[in-house]
């Protein structure tokens, strides 16, 4: 019924019982049913929701993918959590199948809610890690569709998508030839260069390959290719061979757009191939075609037959191939397609007849040594039978004619005859409009054609009225004698006419040529006005236009700007960091690493930098195998953060610099942040240790390392030991105690792990006695001892930050401007049975962790018995989110009341934290969901550095919007009260009234935000927000944007 098109719906509750069935094909008949009437049956859809979830832990993966579709596919906004949960599930699913159709998913749920962004770019950077040709077209397309500018995520796994380019299927191979064609136009430099002229390209075609390699040769010495951009045109060349002529089209215009123009012509004997597909293949290619051969005639002047026209060809494909044939004429073979042009004139096809006479007429333009015989061939044709023909060949003849009119006398005189036979309105206004310039020239034809015109003058089309009243103009100033009252007579028959413009024209002309008493100056010039020099028209191919617009692509077929086009950015002048893309060779060889030595030797050794590494051989002689491990090891470091080639680039800075008598020191500070960098790695792992063996690899060379170590300090050596023993659940709670502290008191500063953008120092204040005070009472038995070894540590540490390019003293974390008292409730006292809970942000830097957001939740007991054992119960957080807890409150009084303080590590996003709050006999699901302004500390800074900073931070990393709003509420005071409000950011000075600047770092990574309100004239302003956290700083955008707006 369904695929007659009849009305199935009101069988949808009998249909939705059989979703149970076991009957896998009876299954797959329920699924397309619910699919097409879901979204008409919202209320009875929702019934099968549970089913479908239990279909996704089915072991069958055929029926987890399809429960996974169907679920994706019901369109009801209301299960969107659902559909996410899914999603994340199925992206870690065994089957590459399944991994697949969560690709899939991820599209149509980003359609349905947009706000899931965030969520969804992470499941989707975590399945462009997915090593399965099946998955990676359909990920780089969900890629494309909700997050296309994120070139970041590519960087890591760039490689390994040229190498599997080969053996994806062929719809995936065409969406990641479009992607990695607009990469590789941000990520390396431009190959052409301006010495390599058009005619220099054509001689390459015919050259021999010794010239063509002699002077590739020449042109390597100002300019080497990118090995990661040889690696995509080499990889990308068998696919010229594709069955598929989606793939084919796909690598041309990849080879177009970014390969040397000495290798473009390859792709012309692939594209010609095409042209025997269907015609709507050959419409597509035949237009690109037609945009390449403007730029390079020489690519496919070899196939010059190929587009010769076939009686069978559809009008359409005729005129494209006779826009090819005109791209390509030269000298050389002009006489050839002349004749065949002769052919196509007498085509049945009146359009494509018409077209070819067009054609003709460029072909004359633009060969300057045929166009006597053109113009002698477009004059015979006047006398064909056909008025189309014939109108068509007057309108090319008058554009000739402009070139060259004092020689063309005949043809004119000829023309002006045919003004009794032709009745199409172009071709006779073109007629008049020749006579007209040329009326010296045909003095006694002119006015004769005149008393013609004026005796139909009623009768005929309103362009060739037009066309006739500047005839009598023209003749009126160099013929009055004869023409004077003929013109006249004209003016008043068109001076009653119908058409307004007609009539304008009319008094226009009269006040300009019939001399008066109101005549003004311009009358004296009325000679020069209408008989002055026209310049000839240019006749221009009409796909000149399209090269802006990437090959292939719907925009350029429609030469408009489709909804979703992405455009080439041009190529930048200096190329990118290429380091970013060593991460995935280095990932894909260090998996089939056999567990053995190779993980056992020291793989953190050699992270920072060469020189440093030199000296630290010199000084524990390591042999040639630990440095080779060691090498490994800090790739393998690279994989996990995309930021270490910042690192790296800085810790060599830091090393050149520093003198050979601080290398005790710059082993200190590196070892301190190799048990941060430890930390993370085993965060990650407590998440899910058994699908991430590489972090739990690295956590485990981490310790290792740091236990090779123990006589720098008895702290130390006891949470390395601690570390060593990660499986036991006690001592691990115990490490992720004492970690955190170690991080906070040792002021390590986070530009030691962040770019060059970043450059943001701890506040000062972290050692008062009243903070010791607070962590000795934590009970830890390692507590004082590492704040006495990291104290010791804090002059080597500055000197080590002071070397470093990205450490700035004028960047400083400062107070909060302003702390909101509102609170927001975790846990209401119906539903605690008794038991309030209310949570608020102090914005202030907590005690537990510098990544940490600082949470005080005020509990109140409503109840008139005591509740005994309050405590935080099974934690359900997102993966590398990390959650301080308070100690268990052992009672709370009736009516009574305790503030405790918990410290959350949101990872820069406003994901919510989820947790269990328990007392001695119930559990209670809670939610905790920051809002963006409270992921941010306040940072103290110079107009100066914040320009420089803003400066670094432009492109991809700035948004804007414009706020239109009241005076009043544009006031400077307003305006720091409101922004302040919604985000904790500090204040920037500034010397200018109408521009306010505001400047914080995310609590996480330390990633600089700089706001910045700009005044305009009237009642507007931009907000403008700068940071490297693209997604933070849109949402930080919207939530700004309506606070500053309303009065």
């Amino acid at each position: 019924m369904i695929a007659k098109g009849k009305n199935a719906s009101e069988l949808f509750p009998a249909v939705v019982k059989n979703v149970a069935s076991k009957n896998i094909e009876i299954k797959k008949l329920v699924y397309v049913y619910l699919v097409r009437y879901a979204e008409e049956q919202q209320d009875l859809a929702l019934l099968s929701i549970s089913t479908f979830q239990r279909a996704l832990k089915d072991p069958n993966q055929l029926i987890r993918a399809s429960a996974l579709r169907v679920l994706s596919s019901i369109r009801v906004p209301i299960i969107v959590p659902i559909m996410m949960l899914a999603i994340k599930e199925a992206s870690a699913d065994l089957s590459p199948y399944v991994r697949k159709n969560a690709a899939h998913a991820i599209q149509k749920l980003y359609s349905l809610d947009p706000e899931q962004k965030e969520m969804l770019i992470e499941v989707i950077e975590k399945l462009l890690k997915d090593k399965s040709t099946l998955v990676a077209g359909s990920v780089v397309m969900a890629f494309e569709e909700v997050c296309p500018d994120r070139i970041d995520l590519i960087h890591k796994n760039y490689r390994k998508l040229c190498n599997l380019l080969v053996d994806v299927e062929e719809w995936g191979q065409v969406v990641i030839i479009h992607m990695l064609t607009r990469y590789a136009r941000t990520q390396f430099v431009s190959p052409w260069k301006e010495e390599d002229g058009l005619e220099d390209d054509e001689k390459n075609f015919y050259d021999s390959d010794d010239d063509q390699k002699e002077k590739t040769d020449k042109r390597k010495k100002s300019y080497t290719m990118d090995p990661d951009h040889r690696l995509l045109i080499r990889n990308t060349k068998p696919l010229l061979q594709s069955r598929n002529a989606a793939v084919v089209m796909a690598v041309a215009q990849l080879y177009w757009h970014i390969s040397p123009k000495s290798e473009v012509g390859i792709i012309s004997k692939s594209l010609v191939r095409l042209l025997r597909s269907n015609r709507e293949v050959q419409y597509i290619v035949l237009q690109n075609i037609a945009t390449m051969s403007i730029q390079r005639k020489g690519m496919f002047e070899p196939y010059l037959k190929s587009f010769y026209v076939r009686s069978t060809d559809p009008t359409m494909i005729k005129t494209l191939k006779l826009e090819i044939l005109t791209n390509l004429a030269n000298e050389a073979n002009i006489s050839t397609l002349l004749r065949e042009f002769q052919t196509y004139v007498k085509s049945q096809d009146k359009e494509f007849a018409a077209a070819t006479i067009q054609t003709i007429g460029r072909c004359a333009t633009n060969i300057s040594e045929v166009t006597d015989t053109c113009l002698n061939g477009l004059v015979c044709l006047l006398s064909n039978r056909d008025e189309i023909v014939v109108a068509e060949s007057v309108v090319v003849i008058k554009k000739l004619l402009q070139m060259q009119p004092a020689q063309h006398g005949e043809i004119i005189k000829h023309m002006a005859k045919l003004l009794d036979s032709i009745t199409v309105p172009v071709a006779r206004a073109s007629i008049l409009w020749l006579i007209g310039e040329n009326c010296e020239r045909v003095p006694k034809i002119a006015p004769d054609v005149l008393r013609k015109m004026a005796k139909g003058f009623t009768s005929e089309d309103d362009l060739v009225k037009l066309q006739i009243l500047n005839l009598g103009a023209k003749l009126y100033l160099t013929n009055s004698k004869q023409t004077k009252l003929l013109t006249q007579y004209i003016l008043n028959l068109g001076k009653y006419d119908q058409n307004y413009d007609i009539r304008d024209r009319t008094r226009f002309i009269r006040q300009l040529i019939v001399p008066n008493e109101k005549s003004g100056a311009l009358s004296k010039y009325a000679k020069k006005i209408f008989l002055a020099q026209k310049p000839a028209p240019l006749l221009e191919s009409p796909f000149k236009d399209r090269d802006h617009f990437q090959l292939g692509t719907l925009s350029h077929t429609l030469n408009t700007k489709a909804t979703g086009y992405l455009e080439l950015s041009n190529w930048p002048e200096v190329a990118p960091d290429p380091s970013v893309r060593n991460v995935e060779v280095i990932e894909l060889a260090k998996e089939w690493t056999p567990a053995g030595k190779a993980k056992k030797e020291n793989p953190a050794k050699k992270f920072y930098s060469e020189s440093e590494e030199e000296e630290d051989s010199s000084d524990s002689s390591s042999d040639s195998d630990s440095e080779s491990g060691s090498a490994s090891g800090e790739q393998e470091e690279e994989g996990d953060s995309s930021d270490d080639s910042s690192e790296d680039s800085s810790s060599e800075h830091k090393s050149d610099s520093e003198s050979a008598s601080e290398v005790g020191n710059k082993r200190t500070a590196k070892r301190n942040s190799k048990s941060k960098r430890k930390r993370d790695s085993e965060d990650g792992e407590n998440e899910n240790e058994k699908s991430k063996t590489s972090d739990s690899s690295n956590a485990d060379s981490s310790s290792i390392e740091e236990s090779s170590s123990d006589s720098e300090s008895e702290s130390e050596s006891e949470s390395e030991s601690e570390s060593r023993k990660v499986t036991k659940e006690k001592e691990n709670k115990t490490k992720q105690n004492i970690n955190p502290l170690t991080k906070d008191v040792s002021l390590l500063d986070l530009d030691d792990f962040n770019p060059v953008s970043t450059p943001v120092a701890l506040p000062t204040p972290a050692l008062s006695p009243s903070l010791i005070a607070d962590l000795e009472g934590l009970n830890l038995s390692t507590t004082s001892s590492v704040i006495t070894k990291q104290v010791r540590l804090k002059t080597s540490e500055e000197k080590s930050r002071k070397t470093s390019k990205d450490y700035n003293p004028h960047i400083m974390v400062s107070t909060p401007v302003f702390v909101p008292v509102k609170t927001h409730v975790l846990l209401h006292r119906m539903s605690g049975k008794g038991l309030a809970a209310h949570y608020f942000f102090p914005r202030q830097p907590c005690i537990f962790g510098d990544k940490m957001v600082s949470v005080q939740i005020t509990l109140n007991n409503t109840t008139d018995r005591k509740i005994e054992n309050i405590h935080i119960g099974g934690k359900r957080l997102p993966i590398g989110m990390q959650m301080h807890v308070f100690n268990t409150i052992e009672s709370l009084e009736p009516e009574g009341s305790i503030t405790v303080s918990m410290g959350i590590d949101f990872c820069d996003s406003t994901q919510t934290a989820s947790f269990q709050l328990c007392t001695k006999d119930d559990c209670f699901n809670v939610n905790i969901q920051p809002p963006v302004g409270e992921l941010l500390l306040p940072v103290a800074m110079s107009e100066k550095d914040f320009k420089k900073e803003q400066g670094m931070l432009t492109g991809m990393n700035e948004t804007s919007t414009v706020i239109i709003a009241a005076p009043q509420n544009f006031t400077p005071s307003v305006i720091l009260q409101k922004v302040v409000n919604v985000a904790n950011v500090g204040v920037v000075p500034s010397g200018q009234d109408h521009i306010h600047r505001f400047a914080a770092k995310t609590v996480h990574s330390g990633s600089l935000m700089l706001v910045t309100v700009e005044l305009k004239e009237g009642s507007t302003a931009q907000l403008i927000i700068n940071t490297e956290k693209t997604v933070i700083g849109s949402v930080l955008l919207r939530e700004l944007k309506p606070v500053l707006s309303q009065g």
